[in-house]
């Protein structure tokens, strides 16, 4: 480092306690902790009600429900109208994201949470119907990714979130699986002229992607 020139401070950390969580927020998060729920980050939280609040969206689709954390913060972002499709593999994600809800006091024509197999869930949803999608899991990634363009009507939002597995994708050494499958569809997504897409290192790292009319 040249003299004279102070360190930067933590850019990640700074953006993170940006980020305010609610008590409920917090008390989801803390389940999903026990359970090691794939939430998302404060940060990331944040700007899933910046761009819901921002496209003033009504149909949101949220692959990979966790605890509720991504969920309440979409939620927040909705119009009173609005409503939140969230899916889970798992039963118990679905149980904790539910009771969260309710604690909230959201009522339950705001959302439905969906729990079963993700492809084939997301396989029966309407066609150009949401205006935004969030992908959180690694599995099936490539599908999701088709899935959610037909989903989506024009100018829709696609959000990947944890899409550089915290820093793994941007390592070419990493060669696990998940890493493998978001690194891919990154470029995958880079080069396809349908979507304009950009890579934000925030939380896990996320890829915002809109669908071109």
């Amino acid at each position: 480092m040249n003299e004279g020139i102070s360190p930067r401070g933590d850019m990640n950390a700074f953006s993170e306690q940006f980020a305010h969580e609610d008590y409920f927020m917090q008390q989801a998060r803390s389940n999903g902790l026990e359970i090691a729920a794939p939430d998302p980050s404060a940060g990331v939280g944040n700007f899933l009600k910046f761009a819901t609040k921002l496209i003033n969206s009504k149909s949101v689709v949220e692959i990979g429900t966790g605890s509720g954390v991504g969920g309440l913060w979409l939620l927040q972002g909705m119009p009173i109208d609005g409503v939140l499709t969230t899916i889970d593999s798992e039963r118990e994600h679905s149980k904790i994201a539910r009771n969260i809800f309710e604690e909230a006091g959201i009522t339950s024509t705001k959302y439905r949470i969906i729990t079963g197999k993700l492809i084939e869930v997301v396989g029966k949803l309407a066609d150009n119907s949401y205006e935004l999608v969030v992908i959180r899991p690694a599995l099936d990634l490539f599908d999701m990714v088709a899935e959610s363009y037909r989903l989506l009507k024009p100018n829709g939002l696609l959000i990947i979130d944890q899409v550089l597995s915290g820093g793994k994708v941007a390592d070419s050494t990493q060669r696990d699986p998940e890493s493998i499958s978001r690194r891919d569809v990154i470029k995958v997504i880079k080069e396809d002229e349908r979507w304009l897409a950009t890579v934000i290192p925030i939380g896990a790292g996320l890829l915002v992607a809109n669908k071109l009319p």
